[in-house]
C-alpha cells in the first residue's frame, strides 16, 4: 500500500450473548456501502465518554452510541439498550458511518430480533407457593414448603427442594431461598467444571465469579479472570460446560479466530450444538425470578 493511502479500518461484531467479538473485517466481506446522512448528535449526558448520535440510512434513522478506546477495531455489539459502537480513536466519522451502512442489513434485523424478545419477556411469573417447579441443570425441581425449624434440603431423586419455610411463608421470602440456593449451587457446580476443563486443556485460571448480566453468559479477562451467569445453572450440564470451555478457550486466543473455535472443540467437541442452543435462549427469556 502506498504510504499516502489510508488503511480503511477493520471491524468486529459484538455477540450479545458472549462476552468477547466476533472478528469480521468489512474489507473482506463484500459489502458495498450506500450514501449515509449524518444527523447531528444528541445532547444527552455521555458518561464513560459513551456520545449518543444518529445516523440516517436509506430513511431510516438509527441511534447509536459511540465509544472511543485504544482498540484495533471498529466493534458493534447490540442489545436491549440498542447498537454502541467501539472505534479506534485514530477512524474518523466518516470512516464509522461508512461501517455502520456497511452492515445496516445486518444491525436493523439484530434490533429487530432484540424487540421480539422484549414483546416476548412478558412471560408468566413463577407463582412462588409449595409444590412451584424451577429449572435446575435441565430438569424440572419442586419446591416444598417444610418446619419452619427444618433445614434446606435438595432430594436430587425425587426432584424436590424443601425450604425451611412454614406453609404461609410469603413469596417474597420462598423466591430469595431458591434464588440464593441456585446461586449456592451455580458456584459450586461451576467451580468444579471450570477445574475440570481447566486442567483438560491445560490453563490455569485466576478465579471466577458469578455474573448476573442479562445479555452475556460468561466473559474471561485477560487476567485469567473468569465470571459467569449464574442463571446457567438452569440449563443441562452440557450448556454449562459449552460456556466454561468457552471462557477458558479464551486464556489461550483471546478473540474468536479459527484457532480460537479448535481450542474450545478440543476440549468440547459438541459445542456447535450448545451455542446453536443459547443463541435461542437468551438470559432475559428464562423463567422470571
Amino acid at each position: 500500500m502506498p504510504k499516502s493511502a489510508k488503511p480503511r479500518p477493520a471491524t468486529a461484531l459484538d455477540n450479545p450473548q458472549l462476552d468477547l467479538p466476533l472478528f469480521a473485517d468489512l474489507a473482506d466481506d463484500g459489502v458495498s456501502a450506500p450514501p449515509a446522512a449524518s444527523v447531528p448528535p444528541r445532547q444527552d449526558p455521555t458518561p464513560n465518554g459513551v456520545k449518543l448520535r444518529r445516523l440516517t440510512l436509506n430513511g431510516r434513522t438509527l441511534e447509536y452510541a459511540l465509544k472511543r478506546s485504544s482498540r484495533r477495531t471498529i466493534g458493534f455489539s447490540i442489545d436491549s439498550s440498542g447498537l454502541a459502537i467501539t472505534a479506534p480513536r485514530w477512524v474518523t466519522l466518516a470512516d464509522i458511518e461508512t461501517a455502520i451502512a456497511g452492515k445496516e442489513r445486518w444491525i436493523f434485523a439484530k434490533l429487530a430480533e432484540w424487540q421480539t424478545r422484549a414483546e416476548q419477556r412478558a412471560l408468566p411469573r413463577i407463582e412462588w407457593r409449595d409444590g412451584a417447579q424451577i429449572p435446575y441443570l435441565g430438569k424440572p425441581v419442586t419446591i416444598a414448603l417444610a418446619s419452619a425449624n427444618a433445614a434446606l434440603a435438595f432430594d436430587a431423586q425425587a426432584a424436590m427442594l424443601s425450604l425451611a419455610l412454614p406453609a404461609h411463608a410469603e413469596a417474597q421470602q420462598i423466591k430469595d431461598r431458591v434464588q440464593g440456593w441456585l446461586q449456592t449451587e451455580a458456584r459450586r457446580v461451576f467451580g468444579e467444571r471450570l477445574d475440570f476443563y481447566a486442567e483438560k486443556l491445560g490453563v490455569a485460571y485466576k478465579g471466577h465469579a458469578l455474573s448476573s448480566a442479562a445479555t452475556r453468559w460468561g466473559s474471561c479477562s485477560s487476567d485469567g479472570r473468569i465470571r459467569l451467569n449464574w442463571r446457567l445453572i438452569h440449563f443441562p450440564l452440557s450448556i454449562v460446560d459449552y460456556v466454561v470451555a468457552h471462557e477458558l478457550a479464551h486464556l489461550r486466543e483471546m478473540n474468536h479466530s479459527p484457532r480460537f473455535w479448535q481450542t474450545v472443540e478440543s476440549i468440547f467437541p459438541e459445542f456447535r450444538e450448545a451455542r446453536h442452543t443459547l443463541k435461542h435462549h437468551p438470559p432475559e427469556l428464562l423463567p422470571s425470578l
